[in-house]
């Protein structure tokens, strides 16, 4: 990109025959000063022409760095002609007196100039902007460190037959590492920029004052007792709206699966569901711009901990107590990406818009915790979990949020070193709002109880098979009121041949009883129903799939998969694939 910006051309470029020439010279001497001048010129077959003259330059005059380019380019072609002129000035100076702080000047200009030599005037990719800056900077070498910075920017734009001045920003950076201790490491950057408008016919930007930030912090203390890192982002910016659509690709290469659920053989925007088979994997989405804007505040937040007493804890010389605590772990982790509508500079407080916030534009949260008890345990250990995820998008047909919340018990206990049980619980909520009133069949709002009991036996590392049973009931809240109660058997077996083939089976029974409020106008084709019966239809449900791997020569493997799957009353569902990979 940066090439074809030096030489005036489009980043996409026909093919064509290219010769490149390069001459320079250089003076230079024992400490490091010179001077350096550089010519060059770039034909593309007969329709462009380029030269480029460049001088470098580098001096030390007693303290006092001059770091200096200038690159003049002609360009001329069958339909435009001009120059690019790109002049940078460096000079900086360290102070030993004053610890090493260090002071900094910097100026910059890229202007580039085509016109079209039919119309005389500067074609829409001619630009030109010029930047001032001036930095103080602590001791680089120092691990706390810290520096400011103020620059200004003047952005010229095709106005008329020529480059006139569009808009002109000032600016304050300011960044900061706390790096001394290495238990507790802190980093910092932060920009303010207040935007004018010089010329509201070239721009459709408005005057604005914005403030971006980013914060990070590490912490391990306690010999790993406690760990962790924080991340925080703010700023501001145009938000736009967006509509999307959905193509057909071929089938498992896409993410979505169309379920024409008014039968009328019309794909439309609400029959759409995120694939839980990859042969129905059919269709991608893809988002289109609108020339609809609103100015938004956006606010990024993550954070994850995790105590372990393990780490901390010597159990050959603590008590009952002790050892008792050094089996506990905890982990959480947290992360918020939002934008909402800007009232005021920025929005500061991750929390403060809930899902049902009209102000709120987009959202994407997940909070996870975990307790876990005797987790390093090869004998036995329990792990409860909690798992919320929300997120909500704002596009040209309104809002629409998802929010599901999992909690789930798992316990395991190996009977004997080939035998090992599992069982874990599980309570949730699915939930889908859609604020468009054509868009409300989408709606649902699902309670979900399910246990899973597991029996496994391994033999070595060439044999393991599970044998488990599921059941699950699922009750949507909202207007239809359905009902599933699934019960699920399932088998796997694992089988390894030598180091170098592997065989992978799964068989899945699964009887699911669906109802709801009203049984003479049930409706299976729903999405609510969709993600009920998982994908599968009320009745008896089969699906099966065998997957061989081979690796021949030790660089090349293939891989050979067959699924089956008869829901329900429908038809049966057969999908062969076959891959072959090299191993580098």
């Amino acid at each position: 990109m940066e090439f074809t910006r030096d030489w005036g051309l489009p980043l996409l470029v026909q093919p064509a025959d290219e010769t490149i020439v390069n001459a320079s010279t250089q003076l230079g001497d024992r400490k490091g000063n010179y001077l350096k001048y550089q010519f060059t010129t770039y034909n593309r077959g007969k329709q462009f022409t380029g030269i480029r003259n460049s001088l470098f330059q580098y001096q030390d005059i007693k303290g006092w760095k001059l770091n200096n380019q200038l690159n003049y380019s002609n360009i001329n072609s069958t339909t435009n002609g001009g120059y690019f002129l790109r002049p940078t000035f460096d000079v900086s100076r360290k102070f030993p007196a004053l610890k090493n702080y260090s002071i900094a000047f910097n100026y910059a200009l890229e202007h580039n100039e085509l016109r079209d030599k039919n119309a005389d005037t500067v074609t829409a990719t001619s630009f030109s902007f010029y930047t001032f800056k001036t930095t103080i900077k602590s001791n680089d070498a120092k691990p706390n460190k810290w520096s400011i910075a103020y620059f200004t920017r003047t952005d010229k734009y095709p106005f008329g037959k020529d480059l006139a001045r569009s808009d002109r920003s000032q600016n304050v950076n300011l960044t900061a590492e706390i790096l001394q201790n290495e238990h507790h490491q802190f980093r910092f950057t932060g920009t303010y920029r207040n935007l004018k408008i010089l010329n509201s016919a070239i721009t459709t930007q408005r005057p604005d004052n914005s403030l971006l930030g980013r914060a990070e912090y590490q912490v391990n203390e306690f010999k790993g007792l406690i760990t962790g890192n924080v991340l925080y982002e703010l700023g501001a910016g145009q938000e736009q709206k967006r509509d999307f659509a959905y193509l057909e690709v071929p089938a498992g290469q896409g993410e979505f699966t169309w379920i024409d659920y008014n039968q009328d053989g019309i794909q439309q925007l609400n029959e759409f569901e995120v694939a839980l088979f990859q042969d129905q994997a059919k269709y991608i989405r893809i988002f289109t711009p609108s020339n609809d804007f609103v100015k938004a505040s956006y606010n990024t937040f993550n954070y994850s901990i995790s105590l372990n007493p393990r780490a901390a804890i010597n159990k050959s010389t603590t008590n009952a107590m002790g050892r008792f605590v050094s089996r506990i772990n905890l982990q959480s982790s947290l992360q918020i990406s939002k934008k909402e509508i800007a009232d005021g500079l920025v929005q500061f407080n991750p929390f403060r818009a809930p899902l049902n916030d009209t102000s709120l534009i987009t959202l994407n949260s997940s909070f996870i915790n975990t307790f876990s008890f005797n987790r390093f345990s090869s004998k036995w250990g329990i792990d409860l979990n909690n798992a919320v995820t929300s997120n909500k998008s704002l596009l040209t047909y309104g809002y629409e949020s998802r929010m599901i919340n999992n909690w789930s018990l798992k316990g395991r206990v190996n009977i004997t070193r080939n035998f090992l049980f599992d069982i874990t619980g599980q309570q949730g909520v699915n939930e889908l709002i859609t604020t468009n009133s054509n868009f409300g069949s989408r709606n649902y709002d699902i309670d979900i109880h399910a246990v899973e009991p597991r029996l496994s036996y391994t033999r070595g590392a060439n044999m393991r098979v599970i044998v488990g049973y599921r059941m699950s009931d699922k009750q949507n809240q909202g207007e239809g009121g359905e009902k599933a109660l699934s019960s699920a058997f399932n088998g796997e077996l694992k089988y390894n041949i030598l180091q170098s083939t592997s065989i992978q089976t799964k068989f899945t029974y699964n009887n699911i009883s669906f109802s709801g409020k009203d049984p003479s106008g049930l409706n299976t084709n729903s999405p609510a129903a969709y993600i009920m019966l998982d994908g599968l239809l009320p009745g008896k449900n089969y699906l099966w799939n065998v997957e061989l791997s081979k690796r021949l020569n030790n660089n090349l493997e293939i891989n050979i998969q067959y699924e089956g799957r008869k829901p329900g009353e429908a038809r049966t569902v057969h999908v062969g694939r076959a891959s072959i990979r090299a191993l580098l």
